[in-house]
């Protein structure tokens, strides 16, 4: 079977628009009505975002991670702090996202400043995972080249060993990261091409909408 001619593949927008007065005034408003039509939708893995971060000198890496906070405040995921994407962070801190609702024809961009979360929130959350996630957290070291899969696994059972009965601690290696929107751009997909997108900007205190051609 030979590849599959991409410049000819073409998928038609047209589910609906999106009008200044269905945008309002405030985009994190609006990124959460998005963000829940997206879970009464069914949408697979409706949270999970492309993030995409960069060296001092402007190298880009990007990823696919959970946003598991959204509030006033911006968007929360949460890795290792020594990963390639937290010491990027910690040498650039300054981050992209983009997270694509598809069935709805639907994506919003976030850029901003990035911050490590206060450790209470980053321990709060590492107690609500899975014992399993949280002995995998302590096992790997995240982005560091290993021999091979059993090198993971064995430090997996050693982990799990030592802690027996006892609460898996949250690493001090580990935790969350805020995204502070300074731009946050929503995009809605229309026939023709001609796409609605509406892009907020931050102006001191308050946000600046506008309009940008597809």
């Amino acid at each position: 079977m030979g590849t599959p001619d991409l410049a000819a593949m073409r998928t038609e927008y047209a589910r609906s628009g999106l009008d200044e007065a269905d945008a309002g005034t405030d985009p994190m408003a609006l990124f959460r009505r998005w963000l829940d039509d997206a879970i009464v939708a069914d949408v697979h893995e409706p949270n999970a975002m492309a993030l995409a971060t960069a060296t001092p000198d402007g190298l880009p890496s990007v990823r696919i991670v959970l946003l598991k906070q959204l509030d006033d405040a911006g968007v929360v995921f949460y890795t290792g702090y020594t990963s390639r994407k937290g010491a990027e962070i910690e040498a650039n801190p300054h981050a992209a996202a983009v997270m694509l609702w598809h069935p709805l024809q639907r994506q919003v961009r976030v850029e901003g400043p990035v911050a490590r979360i206060p450790s209470r929130e980053s321990d709060a959350y590492f107690t609500s995972r899975p014992p399993g996630s949280r002995l995998g957290a302590v096992a790997s070291p995240q982005s560091q080249v290993i021999a091979d899969r059993d090198e993971l696994e064995q430090r997996f059972e050693r982990v799990e060993a030592s802690v027996g009965d006892g609460p898996v601690q949250r690493p001090e290696t580990w935790g969350g990261y805020r995204i502070e929107p300074t731009s946050v751009e929503f995009w809605q997909g229309r026939a023709d091409r001609l796409h609605d997108r509406l892009r907020f900007r931050r102006a001191g205190d308050q946000w600046r909408r506008e309009r940008l051609a597809p």
